[in-house]
């Protein structure tokens, strides 16, 4: 992969000051996750250790250093959710797409990630797949929302 882009973001950076904050959160909204490859480039260019880099990277979870699927989906874990069933929804989910909390699928069209409250209680158990929430879900249903999002069950 390319990161041309990169490059230039870092250039922008050093006139800047070095400000590396912003650096990161443009590169993670260029490439959806920090690639090793521009995390060094940094190092090299703005004379940051690589451990100051993943310090900040790992710290805030807006930063992502895998990359994410094309349709992010959550599935709360939250008190209300739990409760009722919370956590057979997540395997369901992982068991539908072939990976676990936490992981891409092969063909990076998914990324399954568990949350610990969506705000939406009353509804529980809940699932979010990028903008759109399904609520009072139950196991079987996921197999019909994963189709909107162009996947065949596994």
């Amino acid at each position: 992969m390319a990161f041309e882009k990169a490059g230039a973001m870092i250039a922008a950076c050093k006139q800047r000051g070095g400000i590396l904050l912003p650096l990161l959160e443009d590169i993670n909204a260029e490439y959806g996750y920090l690639p090793e490859e521009v995390l060094r480039l940094i190092t090299s260019e703005l004379g940051y250790a690589l451990s100051q880099l993943y310090s900040l990277a790992t710290f805030y979870n807006l930063f992502r250093l895998e990359p994410r699927g094309r349709h992010f989906i959550q599935v709360c874990q939250g008190t209300a959710c739990y409760v009722r069933g919370g956590q057979r929804i997540l395997e369901s989910v992982e068991g539908v797409l072939g990976v676990k909390e936490g992981e891409t699928t092969s063909d990076r069209q998914f990324t399954v990630e568990s949350v610990r409250c969506m705000g939406c209680c009353s509804l529980a158990p809940v699932l979010r797949v990028d903008e759109d929430t399904y609520g009072r879900m139950r196991t079987g249903r996921f197999r019909d929302i994963v189709k909107k999002y162009g996947r065949n069950e596994r």
